[in-house]
């Protein structure tokens, strides 16, 4: 194609909101427009690059054996409603209603859609397994956009589900997918790991994300250094480490702490590593009717060491959905403020415990009383303290509530966990039930009997993929594309053509050569100058260039360059096919 025909619309100014190198990148390099908020118009630069990766998409998913069909955007309440996400699933959803004010929303999944689909089309366990996909524009009402494509409120992704007698069959349709996923990234060139994660508002109860490795990325990974575990630190297990409580080392003495109530004040003032302190956080249990309202609250206290973060995805498992406490809420149950909390032998409420919080010795923690903490604590040599973690035992008040952290040993038991920047591009979750016992999907088994199906959902962001590619693989010039993913393999250069007649002709055969030859070629025939057509070629990120020139039909040489190359290379015109053909397999 001729830079005539697809105009570069590209920009030197860094947009003023591009926070990350994939927004910035596809601006300037016109991929995308903005719209509004979170909502981009994809240029026909852009459009190219996700074409390909639909392509790549759908030719795996077709060797799987999926089904490809094309359901509504717009979604009827009703759906929802026999699942019960109408009212859980939070303002994300972008709902209306129409003209005789029937509730709709903009379908962000299609899990409702297609289980309704399938308790209509499926009657016999003759009929499964089958896996039906689409690729199609999904909506979530994000509250605050941002990244361009990499979180906004319309995106393009591809979704499958797949539909079962039994978890046998489930399973070996989920290992079917999870090879093609790993096909379609290896195809697109990207790298990426397939981590250990949590089902979220999807639901089931195996669940793997497949991230792109990159420091921008908002998921932090963590992998093992002596194995293949890789998990999201949501979801990776942090080891109990059974060890004996060290013998005290210094004194127990109530210390004034006038005004330090973080971890790390206390940690400066009183010049204690932070690995030995007690971190206490109060929080708020709630249960909701079948309409999300919520009809009950319960107060918990939490203890973790002050180095570790709360992990609310397994804090949510252990005990259901909860909030922070209120500073109101604190002092009605502890009678001080937030900052000076610690064990209260008698509380009238539940408390929780991470496993490390065991292992502690001569650790600080708040004295429950507004500008003072204890120091030089044991579990062991204070009476109430002692009573209160007896209690816990006792209680088996010991759980894994925490992040992973560097250094910790791997949940398989071989090396130890380090970690890393990861950007979500797909995700597959084995989903059991969820969906079709709500909405009594079924079929007839085999034994004549009617049996709810068991259900599998595979996803990818297919407009993500593009932003996380970018994050990937850039440089101070622009974007970096594999041969499969850019928007053409090779760009034409020639040098003043419009002042050369026998070069315009020589570069008008070799672009027909080109195109005959199956290669995706960008043929720039701008009245340009030289400096400016290369710096547009590497802002745009087109893998393999050909400059041709007079001097170079004298010598009858063209000039190759390698996108990641730093210099320029000479090579005979004849045979520059072959030439290309092997850069490009």
């Amino acid at each position: 194609m001729r830079t005539s025909q697809v105009p570069l619309n590209t920009v030197k100014e860094t947009p003023a909101d591009a926070e990350i190198a994939s927004h910035q990148l596809m601006i300037r390099a016109g991929l995308i427009r903005k719209l509004a908020a979170g909502l981009y118009s994809w240029l026909p630069l852009g459009l190219r690059v996700l074409r390909k990766v639909e392509k790549i998409t759908r030719e795996e998913m077709e060797k799987a054996g999926a089904l490809e069909v094309l359901m509504p955007a717009l979604q009827p309440a009703e759906l929802w409603q026999e699942t019960g996400r109408w009212q859980h699933y939070g303002p994300e959803l972008a709902r209306l209603k129409d003209r005789h004010e029937r509730d709709f929303c903009l379908g962000p999944t299609h899990e409702e859609i297609i289980t309704d689909l399938a308790r209509h089309e499926l009657k016999s366990y003759k009929q499964l397994p089958i896996t039906y996909y689409q690729i199609q524009t999904k909506f979530r009402d994000e509250i605050r956009p941002r990244f361009g494509v990499m979180r906004c409120r319309e995106f393009i992704m591809k979704d499958a589900y797949s539909f079962h007698t039994s978890q046998e069959s489930l399973q070996e349709t989920y290992d079917v997918m999870y090879t093609a996923y790993s096909n379609i990234f290896d195809k697109l060139g990207l790298n990426y790991r397939a981590v250990i994660a949590d089902s979220g508002s999807i639901g089931g109860a195996v669940s793997h994300e497949f991230h792109v490795i990159a420091d921008s990325g908002e998921d932090a990974i963590a992998f093992s250094t002596g194995s293949d575990y890789a998990a999201n630190v949501e979801s990776a297990t942090a080891l109990l480490e059974e060890q004996v409580i060290a013998a005290p080392s210094e004194a127990y003495a109530k210390v004034a702490t006038p005004t330090q109530k973080t971890i790390a004040e206390i940690s400066e003032f009183l010049n204690v590593p932070a690995q030995k302190i007690l971190k206490t956080l109060a929080i708020v249990k709630m249960e909701r009717d079948a309409e999300g309202v919520v009809i009950k609250e319960a107060f918990y206290n939490l203890f973790l060491r002050g180095d570790h973060e709360l992990n609310e995805i397994k804090t949510r498992k252990i005990i259901g959905e909860f909030r922070l406490a209120t500073d109101a809420e604190i002092i009605a149950h502890h009678g001080c403020i937030a900052g000076f909390l610690g064990p209260k032998l008698d509380a009238k409420y539940p408390c929780l415990f991470d496993h490390a919080v065991k292992n502690l010795s001569d650790f600080v923690c708040g004295a429950n009383e507004e500008g003072f903490h204890l120091r030089g604590c044991q579990w062991t040599n204070d009476v109430k303290t002692n009573a209160f973690y007896q209690q816990a035992l006792a209680d088996n008040a010991f759980y894994d509530l925490r992040n992973v952290v560097a250094g910790d040993k791997s949940p398989d038991g071989k090396g130890e966990i380090t970690l890393a920047r990861g950007i979500e591009v797909g995700h597959i979750f084995q989903l059991g039930t969820k969906y079709s016992a709500s909405m009594k999907a079924g079929i007839i088994n085999e034994a004549g009997k009617s049996q709810i199906m068991i259900m599998g959902c595979y996803g990818i962001g297919i407009s993500r993929v593009v932003a996380a590619a970018i994050e990937q693989n850039h440089d101070a010039r622009g974007i970096i594309w594999s041969a499969k993913l850019a928007p053409f393999q090779v760009a034409l250069l020639p040098m003043n053509m419009h002042k050369s007649e026998r070069l315009k002709l020589a570069t008008e055969k070799l672009y027909a050569d080109l195109v005959a030859a199956g290669i995706d070629v960008l043929f720039d025939d701008r009245k340009v100058r030289a400096g400016f057509m290369f710096s547009d070629m590497e802002l745009i990120g087109i893998p393999h260039s050909i400059i041709i020139s007079d001097r170079g039909l004298d010598d009858e040489t063209l000039e190759y360059k390698a996108r990641t190359a730093t210099d320029n290379e000479i090579i005979p015109s004849v045979g520059v096919i072959e030439f290309l053909k092997a850069k490009l397999a």
